[in-house]
């Protein structure tokens, strides 16, 4: 079946979608949770096969993490479903309302999409995390995934369908394209007038493609080159902790910091201890001239370095001379994802939000809280780092349009 055919199918499926009620909804996202745990068996054999394939291809450690199902993860994406059922329905909201002074009563509402294409890379949770905030917001959804989750994306999506049309609404509210040839992809990004929206997740260079080919409207989900800055005032437990957390509690993350920014005033008493615990955790640390002096196990960061989205145990390191100049170092290396300082000065923490420009920016906390799940929003379709219709984490909402209803009583524009 060719890419446009699905595509007529998802459209279907949207007017369904878009009418359904919340209990509706709600009882699919239930009954998919439900399928997934019932069939993990099936879907474990599926991830296997592609596992085995990354393996004998080379693929790095990192990305076979992305690509890896295990039980408890198959659990988490079933919990993920249940709580997002839990969520309040964005369909229907009033953004906002009034009567105009000549009585015509205006209201702004959310409305679903209609079909949205994702295309992503091997991760096959997002299979399941993308059809179902898809199918809460009222949309059908086209999913592209890679060749090498190939068979594990099957295996989830006919245990979706099956559950999605027991619940009483079509199966083609998810679909599955071919991954075993690019023209599927090409296809997706030519289908304007069919697809409303188009959300790649992966790596820059799919990301890249995707913007600049697609004639589908998209919505530019960002790689994470993502900093964490310790300030001259900051507590060093602290920053030892968020650092460690920010680039160790999992390496192959778009949240994972992958640069540290040292103030030189606490350098001498920061820097001995993070390589240390660096070097315990089988970091490999990239760094300034700044750094390698406290180390030699230190390699010399290269421009490419401090502008890498490494996603592996590696982070580039530099001694700035101020927060002005970490500011500066963010913004001519970072993606706009996500930052962190760690400092004890209410100044400092403002001036660095004020002139920091990303989705997300923390102050004393893990750059690894820049997600959906832990923002409260359930399961997530990306982190967006652009700066139109929706920026950070995308939720439910974000998956909506808007249109006005206008109510009169015979009025007529003089």
């Amino acid at each position: 079946m060719s890419v446009n055919e699905q595509a007529q199918r998802a459209r279907e499926a949207a007017t369904a979608l878009g009418t359904a009620t919340r209990a509706t909804k709600d009882a699919a996202l239930l009954a998919m949770a439900d399928a997934l745990l019932a069939r993990t068996p099936e879907i474990l054999t599926g991830n296997a096969a592609d596992v085995a394939a990354a393996r004998e291809g080379g693929l790095t450690a990192a990305m076979i993490d992305r690509l890896s199902l295990t039980e408890g993860r198959v659990e988490a994406m079933a919990e993920a479903l249940r709580q997002m059922a839990a969520l309040p329905d964005p369909v229907g909201e009033v953004v906002r309302g009034s009567t105009l002074p000549n009585g015509l009563e205006l209201r702004q509402i959310r409305v679903p999409f209609g079909v949205v294409g994702i295309v992503y890379e091997g991760r096959p949770n997002v299979t399941v995390d993308a059809a179902g905030i898809c199918l809460k917001s009222g949309n059908a959804a086209l999913l592209r995934g890679s060749s090498s989750a190939a068979h594990s994306n099957a295996a989830l999506t006919a245990v979706l369908r099956d559950a999605v049309e027991t619940a009483g609404l079509p199966a083609d509210a998810v679909q599955l394209l071919d991954s075993t040839t690019r023209d599927s992809v090409k296809e997706l990004m030519r289908a304007r007038g069919l697809v409303d929206v188009l959300i790649p997740r992966g790596g820059a260079s799919l990301i890249k493609a995707v913007v600049e080919e697609s004639t589908v409207p998209v919505i530019e989900t960002g790689v994470g080159n993502c900093h964490v800055y310790v300030d001259a005032a900051a507590d060093l437990d602290k920053a030892l902790a968020i650092v460690m957390n920010s680039k160790t509690q999992r390496l192959s993350t778009c949240n994972t910091a992958e640069s540290l920014l040292v103030h030189e005033a606490v350098a001498d008493a920061f820097l001995p201890r993070v390589l240390a615990a660096f070097a315990e955790a089988g970091v490999t640390v990239h760094g300034d001239p700044g750094v390698a002096a406290y180390s030699s196990s230190v390699v010399p960061a290269t421009e490419e370095d401090f502008a890498a989205e490494y996603l592996s145990a590696d982070i580039s390191a530099a001694v700035v001379g101020s927060l002005r100049e970490a500011v500066r170092h963010i913004r001519r290396y970072g993606t706009q994802h996500t930052e962190a300082i760690v400092t004890e000065s209410v100044a400092a923490s403002r001036e660095f939000v004020a002139h920091v420009d990303a989705a997300a920016v923390m102050v004393n906390a893990s750059t690894r809280f820049t997600d959906g799940g832990e923002f409260g929003f359930g399961a997530e379709i990306g982190i967006s780092t652009q700066k139109l219709h929706a920026r950070g984490p995308m939720g439910l909402p974000e998956l909506t349009s808007t249109k006005y209803v206008v109510t009169g009583d015979a009025h007529l524009r003089l």
